[in-house]
């Protein structure tokens, strides 16, 4: 399994810690934030395919920030994909 503490940058939350099992999301920990949000944001991708995810979340923005905190889940499940090469 791979896992990675992401830090966040330009967003509320402070942390996510994603697990994987193989190419499937198998948890996601979103610290700090907007607490519903980031809880639904992790259920929705757990047990999603890692590619399907970032192609779904890239991109997103909140409130002109140029990120969000699906964005930064995005750019998370980037980092680790990177670690595993």
């Amino acid at each position: 399994m791979n896992k990675i503490n992401y830090i966040t940058h330009g967003v509320c939350s402070r942390q996510i810690n994603v697990e994987l099992d193989g190419d499937i999301i198998k948890s996601v920990e979103i610290i700090g934030g907007c607490h519903g949000n980031t809880q639904g944001i992790s259920r929705l991708v757990e047990g999603m395919n890692v590619i399907e995810a970032i192609e779904r979340l890239e991109g997103i923005d909140c409130r002109g920030k140029g990120t969000s905190c699906p964005d930064q889940l995005s750019k998370a499940l980037i980092e680790l994909l990177k670690k595993r090469v």
